[in-house]
């Protein structure tokens, strides 16, 4: 197959969006990634998919070649570009999958724009209550219950925040590998070309406090999850909802898939993989593909 190559478009909002684009049938699946990711991210999933797909992988603000005009401050920020980006080309009913972090911007949009979303796909996504950060106590220890707030609190983290924003300025590809083989990597991992390539694509963010900040302050749950009050909004996802969650999942719980689920309540499939991290894509491609297209016919 021919390299994936990419796009790039300017937004009213004077941003300019990056994506990959593959494939010309009938039915559209636009896919958003996480966090330390970017859309080169799903070139495997972009590569497998049938013929009657036409493929859009998006790079989210501060990822890729996507500018970063204006910090965000919401996963929301994110689903308005989302937002931009298909009007711009011409898109209002499209499959949505999201990844980890992708999957929060996801939810968003379903919540805000239900008319564009055939079926929403949740694929080891952040849950509705957020992703939070723990204070840290002299070792290092996460203070269960005391959380960090402010991008000042979760830009000076010592263990989740500052080796990665080192590594980020040092271009330390070698410790970001370290840090994906023993947290996402579990089981398998990519080809050595495709690894090096995910890394290099990992070092083009520029906005990683930003992301942990709307991370810790997503709550679209009934309930307060110790950084800001639940807006109750999951209520509002009414597109067919597919979530993957691996039972294994070292970075986002078990728990966060099934409140995921739990949330929307009806309409959701709920798919628990067994020997699943937090890359099902890489885990066991032919299981994920499958899954995926099964819900989407």
């Amino acid at each position: 197959m021919s390299e994936i190559m990419l796009n790039l478009i300017e937004l009213p909002n004077g941003e300019a969006m990056s994506y990959r684009k593959t494939g010309k049938g009938s039915k559209i699946i636009i896919l958003v990634h996480g966090n330390m990711s970017t859309s080169k991210h799903w070139d495997t999933v972009m590569e497998n998919m049938p013929e009657e797909y036409t493929v859009y992988a998006i790079d989210l603000r501060g990822f890729g070649a996507s500018t970063y005009n204006t910090r965000v401050n919401s996963l929301r920020d994110f689903s308005e570009d989302l937002k931009l980006f298909a009007d711009a080309m011409g898109l209002n009913e499209f499959y949505l999958a999201g990844w980890s972090t992708g999957g929060g911007v996801a939810m968003y949009f379903a919540i805000d724009y239900p008319t564009y979303v055939k079926k929403l796909i949740l694929v080891e996504s952040v849950g509705i209550k957020g992703y939070p950060i723990f204070k840290k106590d002299a070792a290092g220890n996460p203070i269960i219950g005391q959380f960090l707030k402010t991008k000042e609190e979760i830009e000076s983290d010592p263990v989740q925040v500052v080796p990665i924003l080192n590594a980020y300025r040092d271009r330390n590809k070698a410790f970001l590998k370290a840090v994906w083989d023993s947290s996402i990597y579990v089981s398998a991992k990519p080809t050595e070309e495709r690894y090096e390539e995910y890394l290099e694509a990992m070092l083009t963010q520029r906005n990683l406090v930003d992301i942990d900040y709307s991370l810790v302050h997503f709550n679209i749950s009934d309930e307060h999850n110790g950084v800001v009050e639940g807006s109750g909004e999951v209520h509002k996802i009414k597109a067919p909802t597919l979530v993957i969650q691996g039972k294994n999942d070292l970075i986002v719980p078990m728990s966060m898939g099934i409140g995921i689920a739990d949330g929307i309540g009806e309409n959701v499939k709920l798919e628990l993989l067994d020997g699943g991290g937090h890359s099902p894509i890489t885990d066991d491609l032919d299981r994920f593909m499958n899954l995926i297209l099964t819900f989407m016919n």
